[in-house]
């Protein structure tokens, strides 16, 4: 099977996860660290340890009962994470019938997404997957992909973020900005950052950007170098 690679935006969203045991924690974890608006929870068991510290978060509602089909309706995302695989199955089909995405944890054939491998450095994230076939392997990657990511595009990464809305303000054609931003990429610029080397980054953006832009380069620098 092959996956399209997507990062979804879930700013006002809610979801659903079946099942609180450590799977179930995990991805409760990791939604709650994205803007949704709602989460809810459902499972058989009392809430254990590593759950009522979630269950704090004014966005979490827990709920003791089986798992009933309507469960999934409004939801932008649902995760089975119960260790019974008729109740995963069941999410699942309930998800299906009514085109939400579903991803069951004991059975990626199942699921309509797969979790990625994530590396997160600042503004950076690089998702990766073995499509199900190995998380361990996704894993090793994802290790090594730190170690050698380290900072080496937090400072760039922050600059371009602040950069982008003033080019885009200035109403260039695409391609001018498309060749401004590559020009800015390929040079020492993130080097110099990384040295938090000033005269070198003001004398590159001096260079680099349109003149219009000159008067910002002090802001799009602050604490970055």
């Amino acid at each position: 099977m092959h996956y399209y690679p997507v990062f979804l935006e879930l700013s006002g969203q809610s979801c659903l996860v079946v099942g609180a045991g450590a799977v179930g924690c995990r991805k409760i974890a990791s939604l709650l660290e994205c803007p949704i608006e709602r989460l809810h929870i459902i499972d058989l068991a009392e809430p254990d340890t590593n759950l009522q510290v979630l269950l704090e978060d004014k966005r979490v509602s827990f709920t003791k009962r089986p798992f009933t089909p309507s469960d999934v309706e409004g939801c932008a995302l649902v995760f089975a994470a119960t260790s019974n695989r008729q109740t995963n199955d069941a999410v699942a089909r309930a998800c299906t019938e009514r085109g939400i995405l579903c991803n069951c944890a004991d059975a990626p054939k199942d699921s309509s997404f797969i979790v990625p491998a994530l590396v997160e450095q600042g503004n950076i994230a690089i998702a990766l997957s073995t499509g199900g076939a190995s998380p361990a392997l996704a894993r090793k990657i994802r290790e090594d992909l730190e170690a050698w990511l380290g900072e080496r595009y937090t400072g760039i990464s922050e600059l371009l973020m602040r950069l982008r809305p003033l080019v885009l303000a200035l109403h260039h054609e695409t391609r001018q900005n498309t060749t401004l931003f590559r020009s800015i990429v390929d040079s020492p610029l993130s080097e110099a950052l990384q040295r938090r080397d000033r005269q070198t980054c003001e004398s590159l953006l001096r260079e680099l950007l349109p003149i219009e832009l000159h008067p910002y380069i002090m802001e799009l620098l602050h604490d970055l170098a």
